[in-house]
């Protein structure tokens, strides 16, 4: 009987400095660290580790988009990076193959676009709140 075979690791590259990307890896790792064939790797790129050293040079385009490093080095961006991990965690996967159906990557894509716009301003908000909650 053959082995079923593995998957390539996903390397998740996210902003360990942002509140908001905190939030949602912290929720993802949690989904992700129990299912032992979901092959996520996780890399916070705005700390000093040694994991992120291999991705200094391009550490600011890193920072403005989501990224994932496939196995062969090669990278994707944006809503495609999200489809593929979600495609990797339960309760997800439906997401990704929405994601998948013609026209679905570009809406997906779009809407990341738009997110992105109001990033700062959704940062600068958590950041108010987590400081409230700690005085």
């Amino acid at each position: 009987m053959r082995e079923p075979e593995r998957q390539e690791t996903l390397t998740v590259l996210y902003d360990g400095g942002c509140p908001l990307c905190m939030r949602e890896i912290s929720h993802v790792k949690g989904l992700a660290e129990p299912q032992q064939d979901s092959a996520l790797r996780f890399v916070d790129i705005s700390s000093g580790s040694n994991d992120c050293f291999a991705f200094a040079a391009d550490r600011d385009k890193l920072l403005a988009r989501f990224h994932i490093q496939r196995g062969d080095g090669s990278r994707i961006d944006g809503a495609a990076a999200f489809v593929a991990m979600w495609s990797r965690l339960p309760g997800w996967r439906w997401l990704a193959r929405l994601g998948q159906l013609p026209g679905g990557l570009a809406a997906l894509e779009l809407a990341y676009r738009g997110f992105l716009r109001i990033r700062p301003r959704l940062q600068g908000l958590a950041r108010r709140l987590e400081h409230k909650r700690g005085e």
